[in-house]
């Protein structure tokens, strides 16, 4: 067996071979320019490959690569690889040998991975909340014509009658031309968002985790779409602490010794990997109003009972 140990760039990459049968260890870099070099090498290979590299946001096309090619692919914990590391230089050779050390000596801190269609379920909702923060900005463009114009109708302003008084507002040639092309793209992002809405609502019908959390009061389909795809099989989770903490949600803590410690904002140290910054804002938001919660098991969906929840948007 072989095992690799992988520093990946955008633009190449640095590796370290480690032939187990042989002891022989090779170092090589590749370029990723046309790929054609990555590929013959991985494919000229023999016998069963292991390759670790740490968790980046660039390196699905060679992980598809090595899934194609035959060879197992591990992805690591960044920060526990950095931290797993004494010394203070850092190399691109230096990386390739520390993944390389960590798989040899079993103490690669390996991590879940979403599959390709969940990743690609990840990107609905991605896209469908940039397009939410776009119509919120070309919202607030039209909100402040109309302000200039003496026309305060807050939310109001995107109801029938407040979108024909915004249309009806004498401007200025260039004011008047802002106006049009934002209102046509206000239009545009409405229709986007509303498609995205009804594929988010399909997907979130069609897997089991998330029909069972909409049964929550206050769950949508996109929230509980974004809750099912960044936590993955609830089984590798072993406490709620642990949830939690995934997704950045536990306090802040300060303490030494006989002092009380002190709890602070939440950490926000969401896994690099979890992608689940839509989860924790959603999340936040709905700890600032009180809520009937279940006392259930939600990975069995049976609820034992409902309760009141005074949550108060703090965890201090």
């Amino acid at each position: 067996m072989k095992i690799i140990g992988c520093d990946f760039h955008p633009s190449y990459q640095q590796i370290a071979v480690l032939d187990l049968a042989s002891g022989e260890m090779v170092e090589k870099a590749l370029s990723h320019e046309g790929k054609e070099e990555v590929r013959a090498f991985y494919a000229g290979l023999e016998g069963s490959v292991r390759v670790g590299l740490e968790a980046s946001g660039q390196s699905q096309w060679f992980e598809r690569m090595l899934a194609e090619l035959g060879h197992e692919v591990w992805i690591g914990d960044a920060a526990k690889i950095r931290a797993s590391c004494e010394r203070k230089q850092k190399t691109d050779r230096r990386d390739a040998e520390l993944l390389l050390r960590l798989l040899a000596e079993d103490r690669f801190p390996r991590i879940w991975v979403p599959t390709a269609a969940e990743r690609d379920d990840r990107q609905l909702l991605l896209h469908r909340h940039k397009l939410v923060r776009m119509r919120t900005q070309v919202k607030n463009q039209l909100q402040a014509l109309a302000l200039n114009q003496g026309v305060q109708r807050k939310w109001k302003l995107w109801s029938k009658v407040g979108r024909k008084q915004l249309e009806s507002l004498p401007l200025l040639p260039w004011a008047s031309r802002r106006r049009a092309e934002l209102l046509q793209l206000l239009d545009q992002l409405e229709a986007s968002i509303s498609e995205l809405d009804r594929a988010a609502a399909e997907q979130a019908s069609a897997r089991p985790a998330a029909r069972r959390l909409m049964r929550h009061p206050g769950v949508g389909a996109v929230t509980a779409l974004a809750f099912a795809l960044t936590m993955g099989p609830a089984e590798r989770f072993q406490r709620g602490n642990q949830v939690a903490s995934y997704l950045g949600l536990i306090p802040s803590g300060h303490s030494s010794g006989e002092r009380q410690q002190r709890l602070g904002h939440i950490s926000q140290a969401v896994h690099s990997c979890a992608g689940c910054w839509w989860k924790r804002r959603r999340v936040r938001c709905g700890m600032s109003r009180r809520c009937v919660a279940p006392i259930n098991d939600w990975l069995s969906g049976s609820v034992v009972r409902w309760q009141k929840w005074p949550w108060h948007g703090s965890w201090r």
